[in-house]
């Protein structure tokens, strides 16, 4: 008789969770949402979220965005999405709608781009500096008088050995030089707390070196993503663009941890168009992040706080492609010097590193 109690204890006890199970289960039956998959919707307007649900009379709708609760409702009318502070990219809008303690649910998304057009700017060349036409630049930095330069190229390829420089302005030639491993394609660089911190284009790893002696001090997994590119700091934390695979770079930049070198975040990069893809070379200046379009001569200015592209400069006159020497290639290095406010620009294999200064156009 104990024996059978215990069983018919277990079996009421079974029942129950089954039954709480199943009015804690949630269905999509006849849920839809609007506006449709993929609407576009421009950062600060409001989304109208519509929901149709058969003929389910609810006791409540409950609304999320991606996986935070963003308001609640007693019956099926429009909610008004706000987008003022949401991060700009694809957002997942989910709908419940609770019934007699059982909840249905459907869920859309919208694109979320910049509020507006980026500002178009131009340049003016304020001084040129000689620039060594045998370095392949993947990253470029200006830090106490020097230019730091990540050269990249595996050895017995038109680009040649990747290497690290610290290179004297006024003659464009190397002080101090690194070789990286013959293996290795160097890329993006950035100089912090005393060190400057290398990724690699194939390889998954980074190099942390000396800035005074470019010592290479450490070695690190890079398994944020497959490719490092570009690479910056605001002083705090790392700033890194990449890519998936060799078709081309993403929209996103890496936030990384200055010591870990892990990743901590995302910043989706959007116009008032849509993704702003190939983001490659970076550099961090008065709070925002310079960018290079790879395989373009444009530069895009992103506010790290939102994702969205403030300004736009095309340089394509600066060193035109159809004036470049043979071995010449893209545009793809941007320093800044903060004590003296100035910004510096050239590319792969260029003879020249130019400042320039942006400016709007001549009306």
């Amino acid at each position: 008789m104990k024996t059978k109690g215990i069983y018919l204890l277990l079996a009421a006890l079974i029942v129950l969770y089954s039954c709480g199970n199943h009015q804690e289960q949630t269905t999509s039956d006849n849920i839809t949402l609007t506006p449709d998959a993929g609407t576009t919707v421009r950062s600060g307007e409001a989304v109208p979220v519509k929901v149709s649900a058969g003929d389910i009379k609810p006791d409540s709708v409950v609304y999320l965005l991606d996986s935070t609760r963003v308001g609640v409702q007693k019956d099926l009318s429009a909610f008004s999405l706000k987008t003022d502070s949401v991060k700009l990219g694809v957002r997942i809008i989910t709908a419940k709608v609770y019934q007699g303690g059982k909840s249905n649910e459907g869920s859309t998304n919208v694109v979320i781009v910049a509020a507006k057009a980026p500002e178009v700017l131009t340049y003016k060349i304020e001084k040129s500096f000689p620039h060594d036409t045998s370095s392949f630049t993947e990253g470029l930095e200006y830090h106490d008088g020097y230019f730091y330069e990540s050269d990249g190229g595996y050895a017995g390829s038109s680009e040649g050995n990747s290497s690290l420089r610290k290179v004297d302005p006024a003659t464009g030639k190397a002080v101090l030089k690194t070789d990286v491993d013959p293996k290795v394609f160097a890329e993006g660089i950035t100089v912090i707390d005393g060190k400057v911190i290398q990724l690699t284009y194939h390889e998954k790893v980074g190099y942390t070196y000396d800035a005074k002696t470019l010592k290479r001090l450490s070695t690190f997994p890079f398994n944020a993503a497959a490719q490092g590119w570009g690479l910056c700091n605001d002083g705090k934390q790392l700033y890194a663009t990449f890519a998936e695979s060799d078709a081309g770079g993403t929209n996103q930049i890496l936030i990384l941890d200055k010591n870990t070198y892990q990743r901590k975040g995302v910043i989706d990069v959007y116009d008032d168009k849509g993704p702003v893809t190939n983001l490659n070379e970076l550099e961090y200046i008065n709070g925002m992040l310079y960018a290079n379009v790879w395989q373009t001569d444009t530069i895009v200015v992103i506010d790290p706080k939102t994702g969205a592209v403030q300004q736009r400069i095309d340089l394509g006159t600066l060193y035109p492609a159809d004036q470049r020497a043979p071995n010449a290639d893209v545009l793809n290095g941007i320093a800044y010097d903060k004590a003296g406010n100035r910004i510096f620009i050239t590319g792969k294999k260029w003879p020249k590193l130019y400042q320039v200064k942006f400016v709007k156009p001549a009306a």
